[in-house]
Parts: structure tokens; sequence; C-alpha cells
């Protein structure tokens, strides 16, 4: 029997609602709490929350990506564990180790499993060898660009360049035909290059009009597995996810079942420790392929959470200290229907440029099934350096149909002024026949945005909360 560490204190390498998220499950199992917060977050919601915080000077992003510093900090503080949330440090498998070799618990899977699954050759290598179905592709990382070609021209075209050494849709470009290859080629190399540090990619069968289909797993010290279901993730902008669903509303049936035992089976034979994310494709045939596995929690475990009751971010700390799982897979139940949204501070109208400044105005829906995580508020001021996503709006519901129904209604609540955001096209996807019906692949929002009405759909918004405060207005007076 492996010992259990008590976790009384964790340290928070992160910022913004996903150190909001972390702070809430601590506090609710009695653990104390240590924020790290840059020169630009120092009046961020999460600082407030934790029970201590600490100002980390210079550079804003470098202030997340010190990691000598951050477990220096962490020692100082008598933390017992360090919970990396996602981004910046979350899938660095140097920084992982060295928390563990300063004594320190981290939260989440063990180095080792990080280093082999952030490595994406290594990773594909791995799943072929356990009997995962994955795309025809490169075996190795390439730099060199008649040998990128010659792979291309035996995969056949259309095929896919993605960056060897990132993720995120950096370096990622679709080649549909011979004569477009080196120029593609070569621009996937230079963002790769500059984003990584590492120009080379790998080259896969592209799959047209795909499902992006994903299988959270959870898995204890102990060989213990379990599966929380799945999340199709399709609707995405540049490789981008924009809204995640839990369970997918159209998922074959007996795919869902062969995906979960593919899942699970896996992670059980690699010894995978803490929570994870397998990532597959689903053709037009039903076929499916794994692409990737993220060693960390993903930023829309709210909906799996809200289908199964599980806290993950409680899992992850319990597990971190050596507990065995709570429940068997067959004690896994989902029930209804949950819908995430990412409210990102970019506006769709101007190809989604990113927005900095003042909130002058915030209201977050509530309600019955309605969940908002949020870093900001009115007055707060959005700063330049970090990702664009500055709220999530979690929907549940029984069925399909209230879910969507339940979607429109707390969108229309969310009210976000002073920075274009990109709440026009959720309230726009939200009202698309396609999507209430579940016919949505990775191309929704290629096919869709051109004939959304982004204008007008905010204009009867705003037409109707109008109304609505005139209503109020007179009522007072009477």
């Amino acid at each position: 029997m492996k010992s259990l560490r008590e976790i009384k204190k964790v340290l928070v390498a992160n910022r913004g609602e996903i150190a909001t998220r972390i702070i809430r499950a601590c506090k609710e199992l009695g653990i104390k709490t240590v924020a790290i917060y840059s020169e630009a977050d120092a009046k961020s919601i999460y600082v407030k929350k934790a029970d201590e915080a600490y100002l980390i000077t210079g550079d804003p992003i470098q202030a997340y990506l010190n990691y000598f510093r951050i477990v220096d900090l962490a020692k100082q503080t008598k933390c017992d564990a360090i919970h990396p949330g996602y981004g910046f440090l979350s899938e660095n498998p140097e920084f992982a180790e060295y928390v563990i070799k300063q004594g320190l618990i981290f939260i989440g899977p063990k180095p080792e499993h990080i280093a082999l699954f952030g490595d994406k050759m290594a990773a594909k290598k791995k799943m072929r060898e356990l009997g995962v179905p994955i795309l025809p592709g490169s075996d190795e990382p390439i730099a060199d660009i008649n040998k990128a070609k010659k792979i291309a021209d035996e995969i056949g075209y259309p095929v896919i360049l993605k960056a060897a050494y990132g993720g995120g849709g950096r370096g990622m470009r679709i080649v549909r035909k011979e004569s477009e290859f080196e120029e593609l080629f070569r621009s996937a190399y230079n963002e790769a290059k500059k984003f990584f540090g590492k120009g080379d990619v790998f080259i896969e069968k592209y799959v047209e009009n795909p499902r992006h289909i994903e299988i959270q797993i959870m898995a204890d010290k102990y060989g213990n597995v379990v599966h929380l279901g799945e999340r199709d993730c399709s609707i995405q902008r540049r490789h981008q996810k924009i809204v995640e669903i839990a369970p997918s509303p159209t998922l074959n049936p007996e795919v869902r079942k062969e995906l979960y035992r593919t899942a699970v089976k896996a992670m059980f034979k690699v010894g995978y420790e803490n929570v994870g994310t397998l990532e597959f494709l689903v053709d037009e045939k039903d076929n499916f392929y794994f692409i990737e596995m993220n060693t960390r929690l993903q930023v829309e475990h709210t909906v799996t959470e809200m289908v199964t009751g599980i806290d993950i971010v409680q899992r992850m700390i319990k597990i971190a200290e050596g507990e065995k799982l709570k429940f068997l897979q067959e004690e896994v139940t989902m029930r209804g229907y949950a819908i995430e949204f990412r409210v990102n501070a970019e506006d769709p109208q101007k190809n989604f440029a990113p927005s900095v400044g003042l909130i002058t105005s915030y209201h977050s829906p509530g309600g019955p099934g309605v969940r908002v995580d949020a870093a900001v508020y009115k007055d707060y001021v959005i700063p330049p350096y970090y990702d664009s996503m500055i709220a999530k709006l979690s929907v549940w519901a029984l069925t399909w149909d209230q879910v969507v129904n339940r979607a429109q209604r707390a969108l229309d609540e969310f009210i976000v002024r002073g920075v274009p955001t990109n709440l026009p096209l959720l309230r726009s996807i939200v009202r698309d026949k396609d999507f209430r019906e579940g016919r949505f692949t990775t191309k929704y929002i290629d096919e869709k945005l051109p004939h959304f009405n982004l204008q007008a759909t905010e204009k009867r918004r705003e037409d109707l909360a109008l109304a609505i405060a005139a209503a109020i207005a007179a009522h007072h007076k009477l």
C-alpha cells in the first residue's frame, strides 16, 4: 500500500478563472492556498480569494513560467503541493520533475507521462503499439522540405502539417494539393519555430468533416482507471475550441463504447496517474483516430463535472495525496447534457482581433443549471499579455433541446460592455438550426460565420434589454 501524504497547503501556479477554480476546490477540502500574480494581475479576483498572494515582478508572462522562483516560493510559504492549472507550466515535464525533487507534490500526472504525450510523435508511436487507431503519417519530426514532400505524396492529399513541439493551432496548415505544399510547409515551419523554438513538423492524412471527440479519464496510483464520458469539441476556430458539449448529441452509441474501452485500456497499460484527456477525430464513416493526449486539467472540464457530479479538481488533489478512486466505472453515471461556451475578449466582426481595456459593465447569468467561471468584473482592465478568454459559461439540462434553450436564455442575460467579445457569435450559434439538430463538424465555424448576421443579432438583444429596463423603470414609478 502506498503511503498517503496529506495536502494542507497548495500553491496555485496559474492565474485568472482557473486559479479561482482551484482555490475554490481547495477551500471545500479545507486546504489553504497561495496565489502568485504578475503586476498586470494585481487587481484580479483570484488574488483576493487565496489565503496568501505574492507578486512576481518582471515580465507578466514569465511570472507564471519561472518555475525555480515558483517552487522556491512554495517552499518558503510551507506549501505541500503545487497545482499548475492549464496552460503555462501545466504540461512541462521538467517543472513537474523539479517540484517532486524539491520534496513537494505535483498535482497532476507523472513527469514521464507528461514528457511522453508532450512529444506528439512518441505519443502516436506508443498508442499504435497499444492498438489505438492513428492516422497515416510521418513517424518522426521533419525539418527537411523534400523529405516532407515525399511523405505527403505517399500518404496522398489532403494532408495536415502540425508543429511537432507545440500545439494550440500554431504551426498547423492544411495542404490540399501538391502545388501548395512548399509554401505552406515553410509557413508552418516558421510559425512553429517562432512559438516553440523548433520548426519541425509532422504530417498526417487530413480527415474531411470530422468530429472532434475527447475522452476524460481519471486514474489513481493503484492501477484503477475510469472514464468520465466524452466531450464533443468540434466547434472550433483555427483549431481553438469555442463550444464544448458533454456528451456528444449525435455520437454513435457503439462508437462511444469503443472509444471508452480504447481510452481506459490504453491508460491502464501505460500506468497513467491522475486526470487526462485523449482526443480523437471521428470521420464521416464513424472511424476514429487518436490525435493527442492532454496531460492536465482541460478548460472544458466543467461540462463533465455537470453531467457526472464529480469534482475533477478535488479528485486530482486526492489522487495526488495517494487516495484510491472513490468509485468504480459502473458507479460513474452521466445525466443530461451540458454545454460550455468560451467567452473571449475578441471581435468576431474584425477577424477576431483581441480586445483589451476597461470593462464598463458586467452582468453574468444565473438560474437553474447555469455556471459561470469568470476572471473579470465591472471596471476590470483586460491586460494585453494573456489568452483572450475572460469567462466560461456552462449550462446543464436533462435533454438536448432543454439545454439549448437554457443556453439561449443564459447567453442573452450575459452582459459585457466596454470591450468587444464573441458573445454575438455564441448567441448566433445557439440559434442556428444545424446546431440545435446536432449537425456540426470542425468546419462548422468556417461554414457558418459568413452567414451569421452578428450586428442584427446584437441589435435585437439590445432592443430587448432596453425594453425590459424601461418596463422596470415604469413599474418603480407606480
